[in-house]
Formats: structure tokens, sequence, C-alpha cells
């Protein structure tokens, strides 16, 4: 049974919305032990909306750039897992699993940085699991990004090749893109400058997103002729047309019931 935000009741299993009151609770806690933003709340709220546009499952274009997510992580040079709190919050097992499965490094990057912010993400991570992570005193900068989201490190996201950014802000994801790394985003918002910036654009929901990665990574291992034959053939554009194909086909089913 699901405790609700105000702690007075039990929310059952069978509940038609069960699923999205426990990422909402677990938001909540996250917010409660310095992990998650007010900011972050809101997000959150954005990106359920265009959940419901998908029907709340993975589409086929998810599933496909999930594969080439796992691909291109599985042959990185050196890739990186970017943490911020609600990602943490929410699917802290999966980012473990996910790190373990690629051999990718974990780092923690937030808009609203502090170093008691960090460390809490940190310490978080590191209860389901984690054992490094990049997190305080972060020394190097992202070209071109003026505020505190281009803080990184120099042994993580500044010298990756391969950058995963979960629930990303839009400037970021094109200062990576423009520093020639490969971006996979995970953002439920075909439209924003993240999915539309980004390398491998994955529109689903997070607690989908990252466990289909890993499943993935471990379908490929390191079978190098599948993993490039599945960079070579994967295209982003063609993705997101899908994507919004998609959409367009649910709302005239819908119109139509």
């Amino acid at each position: 049974m699901l405790m609700n935000p105000a702690g007075s009741n039990t929310v059952p299993p069978d509940h038609p919305r069960y699923e999205s009151l426990m990422k909402r609770s677990r938001l909540i806690s996250g917010f409660k032990d310095g992990i998650v933003v007010p900011e972050g709340l809101i997000a959150h709220g954005r990106g359920e909306m265009f959940d419901y546009l998908l029907g709340e499952v993975t589409i086929e274009p998810a599933s496909i750039s999930e594969r080439a997510a796992a691909a291109f992580m599985l042959n990185a040079r050196m890739p990186v897992i970017s943490v911020n709190g609600n990602t943490a919050a929410l699917c802290p097992e999966g980012i473990v699993e996910l790190s373990s499965v690629t051999g990718a490094r974990i780092e923690v990057n937030l808009f609203h940085w502090s170093e008691e912010r960090a460390s809490a993400i940190k310490a978080h991570l590191q209860r389901h699991g984690a054992r490094e992570i990049l997190a305080e005193g972060p020394d190097a900068a992202l070209e071109g990004l003026h505020h505190n989201r281009g803080k990184c490190h120099v042994d993580g996201i500044y010298s990756a090749d391969v950058v995963l950014v979960p629930l990303e802000d839009g400037d970021r994801a094109q200062a990576l893109a423009r520093m020639g790394k490969v971006v996979i985003s995970i953002d439920l918002n075909p439209l924003s400058r993240t999915s539309l910036s980004a390398t491998v654009s994955i529109v689903d929901e997070l607690t989908r997103a990252i466990p289909n990665i890993s499943r993935f990574a471990r379908e490929l291992g390191r079978d190098q002729k599948k993993i490039m034959g599945i960079i070579r053939e994967y295209d982003n554009s063609r993705v997101l047309r899908a994507v919004f194909d998609y959409i367009s086909k649910r709302f005239e089913t819908l119109a139509r019931e």
C-alpha cells in the first residue's frame, strides 16, 4: 500500500493511478530529503501530461531509441550518466543498474546547484548500490553555459564522448552537442530543445526508459557487429517524426471514440 502525500491514507495497488502516485510520493520524499527542488515537482507534472498523450506506454519509436542508446553507450570510450534530483528520486536503482551494465560513470549535475544537495544525491544513490559517483567539487565547465548547470567534472561529463541526460535542460543538451558529444536524452516532450538537439531522443517515461536501455545493453553484450549496425542505421529525425505521427494518430483515434 502506498501512503498518500499527506501520509493520512493509503492508496491500494489496484488504484488506476497507483504508478503515478508512487512516482509523486518518491518525488515528495526526495523534496523532504533535500534531493528534489520545487521546480522539479512542476517539471514532473508537465512531463506526465505528455505521457498521457503516449498512452503511458513505451511506444515503438521510443524502443528503437532505447536500443540505439544501449549501442552508443556500449561503444563509447567514456560514457557518463548525468543525474539530477528528479532522476535520483525516481529511478536510483535503474541508474545504478545501467551504470553497471554499460560501464558508464555517474555524475550529479544540477541547475539549482549546492554542494549540500549534490552530496545528498550522492548519498541517496550510494544507498541504492552506487559506488563511484562524481558529485561535489566540480572542476570544469561546459563551453557557452554561464550558470550552475555548466558545472561538471573533468573526469566525467567534460571528457565524456557519450552522455545520457535524463530530464535535461535544453541549453545544456545543446552545449553538450556543440562540444561534439553523443547526447542521449530521455524527455517525454518531443518538441523540447533537448529532444530536438539530442543525437538519440528517447520519448519515454524515465522509469520505463532506463530499465529498457539496460535490457538492450545486456542483450547486445559485446557483439560489436550488432552494436555498430544499430549505430549506423539509427536516424533520430525519423524516430521523432514517428513519435509525432503516433501522437497525431492517437488523437484521431480518441476523437472517433
